[in-house]
Order: structure tokens, then sequence, then C-alpha cells
């Protein structure tokens, strides 16, 4: 008898407990192939990934698709706000719980191909113009490092500004089969000049989600790794971008 009370207290106490988790406001930003609005839908590789924690997490949320600085402001302001594919930096360290990594990426210095630049290390881009956007993990970085920062509200402007020579050089973030040069047609005009730092991304999660809602997302995702889910949804999306890319 006292087992069996036992036992259904621990049971009420687990149900409670998942009832109590917090039904997650998620933002994210448009970064194809990571994330992108497919009709009023959002889809990505990395948005299939959230989607697939969230499900096998048994958590309620809702993905909203914002500017990158206000999809980071909403994760440090709501109690229940959590923001991706955000870089995973010392400086963020203590703001976020963190599940991932997502992905992989790389920072990037591009330039007009006609301007024939050979950087051997970062410095040999100081006194350059380096577009960057608002709130953005490079433009945090290079503006510590006492940079020329020309900022803009959204990433996609800074290569037109570099075609018309308004900046010398643009601080992409590149990821596994990305194709974004060779969907707008700015591979032959448009090339890498330096790669200047590796980064991962995450879901990042205010710090007031429950840190066992965090260890139970974090839980998910490493069971993605490690039965392939991941890589089945990186070879999915990679796939649709080779495709996008060479669509006329």
């Amino acid at each position: 008898m006292l087992h069996s009370l036992m036992g259904f207290l621990l049971a009420a106490s687990l149900g409670q407990g998942h009832a109590a988790a917090p039904s997650l406001d998620i933002a994210t930003e448009e970064s194809p192939p990571a994330s992108m609005v497919d009709g009023r839908t959002v889809i990505g590789s990395s948005t299939a990934k959230v989607r697939e924690i969230m499900a096998r997490s048994g958590l309620r949320y809702r993905i909203d698709l914002l500017p990158w600085k206000r999809a980071y402001t909403s994760a440090l302001r709501r109690d229940n706000g959590c923001v991706y594919s955000t870089t995973r930096t010392p400086e963020r360290e203590h703001l976020f719980h963190w599940i991932g990594p997502l992905d992989e990426a790389e920072w990037v210095l591009l330039a007009r191909a006609d301007r024939g630049y050979q950087f051997k290390t970062l410095e040999d881009a100081r006194g350059l113009r380096i577009g960057t956007y608002n709130g953005d993990a490079r433009e945090e970085y290079l503006r510590s490092r006492g940079f020329n920062i020309d900022s803009a509200n959204n990433d996609l402007i800074n290569p037109r500004k570099l075609l018309l020579n308004r900046i010398d050089l643009w601080a992409a973030s590149l990821r596994r089969g990305s194709y974004v040069l060779e969907q707008n047609d700015w591979s032959s005009r448009i090339v890498p000049v330096f790669t200047f730092r590796k980064v991962q991304v995450y879901l990042a999660c205010n710090k007031r989600v429950p840190a066992a809602t965090a260890i139970r997302m974090q839980g998910a995702r490493d069971a993605m790794e490690r039965d392939g889910t991941s890589r089945r949804i990186e070879r999915k999306y990679e796939a649709w971008e080779k495709h996008k890319a060479k669509a006329p």
C-alpha cells in the first residue's frame, strides 16, 4: 500500500512538472537555409531541428520570424523567450540557457572581386569600411576591436552596399551548404577574402526558463545527434539549397 501511494505521488509530481513547463515564444530571423518563411510557416534547417527538439521535449511553443535585433531582444526580455540561431560568445554566456549547437558557421570577410584584396590577418582590414548588421555577434566582435563598422538593419542589404562601393567589406556568416552568393547571382562579383572566426550557433533561452526544461531540450538535441536526425535534416536542406542555386 505504501509503495502504491509513493508511486502515485511520484507520478503526480512528474505530471505537474510537465504541465508547469512554459509555452516558449521562440524568435528567429530570415537567414536561409537555417530559417525562412514558406507561406506563413517558418521553415529551414535550424528551424526543423528546433521543432524536433520541441516535439521530443513535449513542449508547447510558437516561432516568429523577426528582424534579428528584435528577435534577440525579445529573448532577453521575455521570461519564456528563446532565439536562434545565436552565436555563443563569452560575453553572452551568462545571459541564456544554451541548447545546441544547432549548426556551425564561418565568419568571413567578403569583397568585390575587382578589389583584389589578399588578407593574411584580420588586421589587414583595419581602416576599411566593414558592413555588419544591427545587434549581430559579428558586429559586436569587430566593433569591440575598433574596426570601422557600417551597420545595416538587415544583413542582405550589405552585399548591395558592397556592389555600390558604399562599404569595402561585408562581414558575413557562411554556414554549411550555404549558396547565398550563387542564389543571388553574386558569386562572380563578390568573393571571400578572409575567414576570421569559426563559431557554433545555438537555441538560446531566457534564464527564467526552468533549468529542467533547458536540460530536457538539450537531451532531445543530443538524442537527435546520436540517432542521425540532425544529419538527415541537414542533408534535406543541402539538397534544397543546391536545387535553388541551380534554378534559372
